[in-house]
């Protein structure tokens, strides 16, 4: 706590009045300073308020002091959810010290974490600039830039040829005589003004997003358009006549479309309106003007699909382990991801991941020829209405090759009118990515030329609907007949054979065979299958219990190596006798993020009392059968959470007279990144360890590499005005641009490799005083060509030899990369020095000039 007093400063008046004000300033400074000493933060920040309200002079003198005291009573008000008093005293704090970059970043933190994101970045913004060298505002603004706009913006804004044919469309109806014009979703603007310099009469636009609508005014302002576009600030939904437009429009233009076609709700937006907002369409065969018709861009779709095999897809999507590092997965715990889970759900969930496949780590193969799912007339009011209550169509499509069926992959054509069309198929250098329907739940995924891949399509709940996924056999029985859909009547149980086995099963199994649903996250599922993490943490953890117990753990390690599968086998439960009758168990504390086995693998490792943080009761529940299955009592596993008050206080002592033997933090996220506050859990955590103790991971090297990639400077900023097709934009929406690409895959980055990887920063968990927080790297240029980005990876150390590295094929993490603001030219031989800074968990890089 900052503890400098200031001395008040009397002014050159004098006067009883002037006494009476220094008297009463000394005494609230006096106590202030008394509620600080005994943490009464609200009160010690009301008297700040008086002193400076009666003495601003002293604003340099306490402002340290104030903003350690605002910050705590915020704290408290926060935890006691006094949102409105909470804002208020930052607004107070604001108005006392309006270019405070540390008030100002504080202030959006709370906002953000309030979900007032578009708020928040206004704060986030308003620091920087005031302060470009603040770090922890820019890595603020940095994580809500991502959210307020997202990164498809500039890639679809970089994408020339697609610019090119709806700019060819919006023309061509314009000067046939559509000369009103509604643009829904309009994002930057760009599709208003190629409207209005089409010759438009009266353009309106909408915007849903506060930053969006914002940027986009900003936008038209400096395309001097302001006077012939109307901006709304709303959904499409919402507008009405007069009250919003003065009368329908004859042309509505929108690209409210995902990977899946409906995903971004453009069926409803023109059903509202062809109902409320377009005039009426223009009837087969009708000549005359089109002032008085309506019409829609694009005018119609064509969904196309595609079965694949993918390694990549299945190891995000299904377990295809049944023991990992020696952990028996039951059969009665069945793992999904929340994209196949979305068919039993009730919420409005994405039923599809999304996927570049072109660029997917390791290819994939087309096990079909591509085939038609649905088209779609958005000029056709009735057959929009009917799409979400059609029934399902069924679909048969023949196998063309012999593989395993790991996905239907999705993709359309976007008819803009009889002339213009835009595809997003694979095949295709479009910035789009298609629309990935993982399959699930089926008995046997090989198929081969003969076969019948069978489902069903629907357009439900907004979204395009891939259900009841199977495949009948080429001697046309149905070989494999799990259906991808939960619903009862499309669940098909195949022939009368299939039929009494399943009952045959249901009579043997046990009685408390209880089927467990687990829904994870797609990086989950690819952490459980990836197997060197788990038997690296397994031999890393077994050779720190062996240094602090050697001969305790000896008899622990023989049976783990040589009984276990006769354990899960006969049921007998042996590894019980020495693990809980032992007085003195060792404490493994497993805090990393989101689902993890590493408890009970812990558990296996003789006298272990683990710990797990999982916070989600479903997860809790498929850990203890796991657990159960394995033969551990179901007092070994325990949930740190129910033990802790305060989730941010995870890191304590596991009981008042006991320390941790191992604690596991998670130090890479799976976007690449390093994670938000690492080092401070590492810090508690070494206090929290017994003699001989350790952190997993100890040790922690980034490596990086000079790369040319055209790609990342496209997906990164939007390139000047020839890509928007001489709309001014660039200048506007790359105040969003963000340094650092996440989610990477190296492996199948188009990039051109212009250095071999350096080693450039470490982070000791273990031992901080070998931790540099900047240091300079020189890179020998090994290629001549343009710096574009650097690229950048872990090798996670357990211990010494104990290595994981985050860019191998089967790593669960993705890479991550720094993008350069402007390419710098280099020649084989040459040398680059990069300055890499380390500041609360955030790294840059830079080029040193």
């Amino acid at each position: 706590m900052p503890n400098s007093r200031p001395r008040h400063r009397r002014g050159a008046g004098g006067g009883g009045g002037a006494a009476g004000r220094d008297e009463l300033v000394s005494r609230s400074l006096q106590s202030a300073e008394h509620c600080l000493g005994a943490q009464d933060f609200g009160t010690a920040y009301a008297h700040y308020l008086l002193v400076l309200s009666l003495a601003p002079e002293l604003k340099d003198d306490v402002k340290e002091t104030f903003q350690y005291t605002l910050f705590r009573w915020a704290e408290e008000l926060d935890a006691l959810s006094r949102i409105q008093d909470l804002l208020g005293c930052y607004e107070q704090a604001l108005e006392l010290f309006p270019d405070d970059e540390v008030i100002c970043n504080s202030m959006g933190e709370h906002l953000f974490r309030m979900g007032f994101r578009d708020e928040a970045a206004g704060y986030f913004h308003k620091a920087v600039k005031l302060n470009p060298d603040f770090s922890d505002a820019k890595e603020n603004f940095y994580r809500v830039a991502n959210w307020l706009v997202e990164r498809w913006h500039f890639i679809m804004l970089n994408d020339i040829k697609r610019n090119k044919i709806y700019n060819a469309a919006i023309q061509k109806a314009v000067h046939s005589g559509y000369k009103s014009v509604l643009d829904i979703g309009t994002g930057t603007g760009i599709l208003s003004m190629f409207a209005k310099k089409a010759g438009a009469d009266s353009v309106y636009a909408c915007e849903l997003s506060k930053t969006m609508y914002e940027l986009a005014c900003d936008v038209v302002a400096a395309n001097k358009m302001e006077a012939g576009i109307k901006l709304l600030h709303m959904k499409s939904l919402d507008i009405e006549i007069p009250k919003h437009i003065p009368e329908r429009v004859s042309l509505v233009v929108t690209e409210t479309v995902d990977a899946g076609l409906f995903g971004e709700g453009i069926v409803e937006s023109l059903i509202h309106a062809w109902d409320c907002l377009l005039l009426q369409p223009k009837t087969k065969g009708e000549d005359g003007s089109c002032e008085k018709c309506g019409k829609v861009i694009p005018a119609s779709a064509v969904i196309f699909g595609m079965a694949v095999e993918c390694a990549e897809i299945r190891r995000h999507h299904r377990i295809g382990i049944k023991d990992i590092a020696g952990i028996h997965l039951p059969a009665n715990v069945k793992f999904q991801s929340p994209a196949y889970s979305s068919l039993d759900s009730e919420e409005a969930v994405e039923p599809y991941t999304t996927e570049k496949m072109s660029r997917v780590p390791g290819g994939y193969l087309a096990l079909t020829e591509c085939f038609e799912i649905m088209t779609v007339d958005f000029n056709n009011l009735q057959e929009l209405k009917s799409l979400a209550t059609k029934k399902p169509d069924k679909i048969d499509i023949p196998v063309t090759k012999e593989g395993i069926l790991d996905a239907i992959v999705v993709w359309f054509v976007l008819h803009l009118d009889d002339e213009h069309s835009l595809s997003t198929s694979p095949g295709e250098e479009t910035c789009w990515e298609q629309a990935v329907y993982a399959v699930q739940d089926l008995a046997d995924y090989r198929i081969k030329p003969g076969d019948h891949v069978m489902m069903e399509v629907s357009c439900q709940d907004c979204y395009l609907r891939i259900q009841g996924i199977h495949v009948l056999g080429s001697e046309h029985e149905m070989d494999v007949v799990k259906s991808f859909t939960k619903s009862k009547d499309s669940l098909s149980l195949g022939n009368e054979a299939e039929l009494c086995s399943a009952l045959a099963n249901l009579q043997t199994s046990k009685p408390d065979s209880v089927e467990q649903m687990c829904v994870l996250e797609s990086t989950e599922i690819a952490l459980l299958n990836n197997i060197p993490y788990h038997e690296g943490f397994k031999m890393a953890m077994r050779r720190v219990l062996s240094s602090l117990t050697p001969e305790k753990l000896l008899q622990a390690m023989d049976m783990d190596t040589q009984c276990q599968s006769d354990e899960i086998n006969s049921g007998s439960g042996q590894k019980e006798n020495s693990v809980l009758s032992a007085p003195d168990p060792y404490y493994v504390l497993d805090v990393s993020e989101g689902f993890s086995i590493l408890p009970i693998i812990a558990g296996t490792l003789g006298q272990v009392k683990p710990y797990s943080s999982v916070e989600k009761d479903q997860h809790r529940i498929t850990l203890g059968l796991i657990s159960e299955a394995n033969h551990f009592p179901k007092e070994t596993l325990e949930f740190w959470l129910r033990h802790v008050e305060d989730e941010s206080a995870v890191l304590q002592r596991p009981t008042s007279d006991k320390l941790w033997s191992i604690i596991i933090l998670d130090v890479i996220e799976p976007s690449g990144l390093i994670q938000q506050e690492i080092m401070e859990k590492a810090a508690i955590s070494r206090c929290l360890l017994q003699s001989g103790g350790k952190i997993f991971p100890q040790y922690v090297v980034m490596l990086g590499l000079l790369v040319e990639s055209q790609i990342l400077v496209e997906e990164s900023a939007v390139q000047g005005t020839e890509r928007t097709l001489g709309v001014n934009i660039a200048p506007f929406i790359n105040q969003f641009q963000v340094p650092i690409r996440v989610f990477l895959d190296l492996s199948s980055l188009p990039c051109i490799p212009l250095s071999k990887p350096v080693e450039l920063l470490r982070l000791d968990l273990m031992t901080p005083y070998l931790n540099t927080y900047s240091r300079e790297v020189k890179v020998h240029i090994c290629k001549s060509g343009q710096v574009t980005a650097i690229p950048f990876w872990y090798h996670v150390y357990l211990d010494e030899e104990i290595r994981l590295d985050t860019s191998s094929e089967a790593s669960h993490w993705k890479q991550a990369a720094v993008v350069l603001d402007n390419p710098i030219q280099v020649e084989m031989g040459e040398e680059l020095v990069l300055s890499v800074q380390h500041h609360k968990s955030n790294v840059s890089i830079t080029v040193k000039q």
